[in-house]
């Protein structure tokens, strides 16, 4: 479910004051409305520069994803936007990050975005998995397989983003991956097999022509035909799930998308 978004102008006087030490003085303000797992989503722009703001409130039953994005990101550079100060005050936990100036990723056939992103994802194969705390992928999945063995097929210890929704690309020349609350460790080919589906989903691409963007990403070749069905049988499993929990025109353009990549695998 979608966290509800509320103004950075109306955080605590003391979070804002916090904020202000780090940042500099706080000339304006511009509510993001992209993402969902956030209260607050805001460019910030200061006497010292401008930043991307997310946070949420330190009771939050999803906090602990503030602290999982500022772990994992002094790995990331190159990667991901550069996490500069962290407030947590006043019952409130922000990231301040490096703020970006291009455009989400355009995932429809033909975009210029696509090479960019099958590179983001090149790059990402060549970083080493950081030794902190990460979900594994095959513990992620393991209540929506075909068969209970199949999780097998999603163990490793590469980094993994596993959110490639096309809002989670910024495009500022390269592009980078933004929002990695859900960073898991698993088989290295599991990016690039997110990324088949929201590809589908948001590009409309036939299967085959999603799998061949993925094959681009040469952890791919890694994965056997069989691993592969086996994810696409339990993403569309997975996107079921969320469509019925959360129904509404996005999770049901991406569940039909997993759906018709789960049918073409099965001939596969």
């Amino acid at each position: 479910m979608a966290t509800q978004r509320m103004s950075f102008d109306d955080l605590p006087p003391t979070v804002l004051s916090h904020v202000e030490t780090h940042a500099g003085e706080i000339i304006k303000t511009e509510t993001v409305i992209q993402g969902f797992n956030s209260e607050i989503a805001a460019r910030i722009f200061t006497t010292d520069g401008s930043f991307f703001v997310k946070g949420l409130r330190a009771d939050h039953k999803r906090v602990w994803t503030q602290s999982r994005e500022a772990e994992v990101n002094p790995y990331l550079r190159g990667i991901a936007p550069e996490l500069h100060w962290q407030v947590k005050d006043a019952g409130w936990v922000l990231l301040g990050f490096e703020a970006l100036d291009g455009h989400h990723a355009d995932y429809s056939a033909g975009s210029p975005d696509l090479p960019k992103v099958a590179d983001l994802l090149c790059r990402l194969g060549e970083v080493p998995c950081p030794a902190i705390e990460l979900r594994h992928a095959e513990q992620r999945l393991e209540a929506y397989v075909a068969k209970p063995t199949d999780v097998a097929h999603f163990a490793g210890n590469s980094l993994l983003h596993t959110d490639l929704n096309n809002e989670n690309v910024m495009v500022d020349g390269p592009a980078f991956l933004v929002d990695w609350a859900w960073a898991t460790r698993g088989a290295a080919w599991l990016d690039a097999a997110h990324w088949v589906v929201w590809l589908m989903a948001a590009g409309q691409l036939e299967p085959q022509s999603a799998e061949g963007w993925a094959a681009r990403v040469p952890a791919w070749k890694t994965a056997a035909p069989e691993a592969v069905t086996a994810f696409a049988l339990a993403s569309a499993n997975l996107w079921e799930d969320i469509a019925s929990a959360d129904p509404g025109t996005w999770t049901t353009t991406v569940f039909d998308a997993s759906q018709r990549w789960a049918e073409h695998r099965k001939t596969v």
